[in-house]
């Protein structure tokens, strides 16, 4: 400010100008080092918090084949772990959370679909599931979704799974739904149903459990192809980078040590015509 000869209340008006103009500074320094935050100084990534072996939280550690190609990813980009945040994404919230701007990326069991890309871009993909069955680990009489008809079926209360098998293989199925896949192998398990349905890795996920190894089986006969991207904000600047990460993981070993990691104990292989996938092109 330029100097000059003033009074008492002139110089206090000064001073007090001077005080408002040094706040507006202090504000847009705050907004500054908040957006640097969220863009190179840390990445908060949307995951599952309840699919084990893909997406789980228990206490203040992330697990999961999800979380672990997210970390990597990350780290291809220049993230350390100390710098990701992590945030849940359950599957009816993902655009919100990207459109919103709450999220900057999401790995959770997120299928590319030509609708979500109205609202959404994705990266990937980086897995190809496919819609199978879990059952008894001595059950050899169900082999497809064909063999389900008067079986109990479990799947979770308004999932797509269970209704494509009573629409497209077995009308005469009884299904029980439940809140969760965690309650239907439980069901399984017990024998109150003789098959569970979601796409297959999250099944190997949930055999590869502790409490359910040598209990319960992934049958292997996909009946569906799920292709799992990493959900992006449609104004991104990533995609490429991403996708560019998602191939070295690949090619180094790092992909296929991370499956092998997490669902591995289920005695579950992804579909080798499928997997691992080549990235599409970024739109």
């Amino acid at each position: 400010m330029r100097r000059r000869n003033l009074g008492v209340a002139a110089i206090s008006a000064a001073a007090l100008l001077l005080a408002a103009c040094s706040g507006s500074d202090d504000s847009g320094d705050d907004a500054s080092s908040s957006e640097s935050e969220s863009g190179g100084g840390s990445v908060r990534i949307g995951i599952k918090f309840d699919q084990p072996g893909l997406g789980f939280k228990d206490g203040d550690e992330y697990t999961g084949f999800d979380v672990d190609m997210a970390r990597a990813v990350a780290d291809q980009l220049g993230y350390s772990e100390d710098q990701i945040t992590w945030v849940e994404a359950p599957s009816a919230q993902r655009e919100n959370l990207l459109s919103t701007g709450q999220v900057d990326m999401i790995f959770a069991t997120y299928s590319i679909t030509d609708k979500r890309k109205e609202t959404v871009a994705f990266a990937g993909p980086y897995f190809v599931a496919g819609q199978d069955l879990l059952v008894a680990a001595d059950d050899d009489s169900i082999t497809g979704p064909e063999d389900l008809e008067g079986k109990n079926l479990c799947s979770v209360t308004g999932s797509t799974s269970a209704q494509r098998i009573k629409d497209d293989y077995a009308t005469g199925v009884n299904l029980l739904e439940q809140p969760g896949y965690a309650e239907c192998v439980t069901a399984l398990t017990s024998g109150a149903v003789d098959a569970v349905t979601t796409d297959d890795i999250i099944l190997a996920g949930l055999a590869a459990q502790p409490s359910n190894e040598g209990k319960v089986k992934v049958v292997g006969n996909p009946f569906s192809e799920e292709n799992y991207g990493v959900g992006l904000p449609q104004d991104n600047s990533t995609c490429q980078q991403i996708n560019d990460a998602i191939t070295q993981l690949v090619e180094d070993g790092t992909w296929q040590e991370l499956l092998d990691k997490n669902v591995g104990a289920s005695g579950y292989e992804a579909n080798d015509t499928l997997n691992p996938p080549e990235v599409q092109a970024c739109a």
